[in-house]
């Protein structure tokens, strides 16, 4: 690498994503984050998917959560959000044309930017074998679903050149377990809870045997421990924000939200409804 290219890549801000998996807007503000505003104002925005999988295969083609704009084109809006990736990256002249043909950040990051690149993730569906880990250098499913702190722990950045991580965070996902919380106290659904492994339950007249949908009473009980999560995940984002150097930018957002059984949904997936897409977005620089 040329002096002048190590130059620039020493500029350059070290970039953390923060995805909380599943967590909807209202419940993130009900939790009355105090340490992730210090990054900014907390935006209501929408998700371009509302399951894990496909929303974050969004995320990193570059496409943060919308603001739905009215009387505007779309790729207008487009570029425009894309020029953020200035202020994210630490650069001034990054356009659109520069993520074509591949259109994903990981691999532009570190062959065309010269980025470290690494994910940690707590969802099976985004594990390294999916074609999600695309141009990382390393890319970690977490040996438990809600453990942010571990993955906090396993970050590591270099005065060389600058780091990208991207962090999928399970506590705010189903069940909305905190990593001390015994497994004998998570709630369960059958047909949720392990969605591939009841694929192969018996169905008969075009129905899983012994599926029960919980009463609106269990329904309110688990948003709160999704706020509660959000609570948690607070302490957790200060330990994060303590480790992360001073040229870092970061985002905080979520992947899609999550149906407490309004309107008879629940989950998210295939749901077509404003609280599966409505998300918290806050982002910026510590120092």
């Amino acid at each position: 690498m040329s002096k002048s290219r190590e130059s620039k890549n020493a500029e350059r801000n070290n970039y953390v994503l923060v995805v909380f998996d599943s967590c909807r807007y209202d419940a993130f503000m009900r939790a009355r984050p105090r340490t992730m505003r210090k990054l900014g104002p907390i935006e209501r925005k929408w998700s371009y998917a509302s399951w894990t999988a496909p929303s974050h295969f969004n995320l990193l083609m570059g496409l943060m959560p919308h603001s739905s704009p009215k009387h505007i084109f779309a790729s207008e809006y487009y570029k425009t959000e894309f020029l953020k990736y200035n202020q994210r990256l630490g650069c001034e002249d990054l356009k659109f044309q520069s993520l074509v043909p591949q259109l994903y950040l990981p691999p532009f990051l570190k062959h065309t930017l010269g980025y470290a690149t690494h994910a940690r993730v707590s969802l099976p569906v985004l594990n390294p074998k999916t074609p999600i880990n695309l141009g990382f250098d390393s890319f970690r499913l977490m040996d438990k679903h809600n453990d942010m702190r571990a993955m906090v722990r396993d970050m590591h950045f270099s005065e060389e050149r600058p780091s990208f991580w991207v962090l999928n965070v399970g506590e705010t996902h189903y069940p909305y377990a905190l990593p001390g919380e015994s497994e004998e106290d998570w709630p369960r659904i059958h047909g949720v809870h392990g969605v591939f492994k009841h694929l192969q339950d018996p169905v008969v007249g075009g129905k899983l045997k012994g599926t029960r949908f919980f009463n609106q009473k269990k329904m309110n009980d688990l948003r709160h421990r999704q706020i509660a999560a959000v609570k948690y995940l607070d302490v957790v984002v200060e330990e994060l924000f303590d480790l992360v150097p001073k040229n870092t930018y970061i985002t905080i957002t979520s992947d899609h939200g999550e149906l407490f059984g309004e309107d008879g949904y629940f989950g998210h997936g295939p749901v077509q409804h404003p609280k599966v897409l409505e998300v918290p977005f806050l982002e910026g620089k510590l120092r």
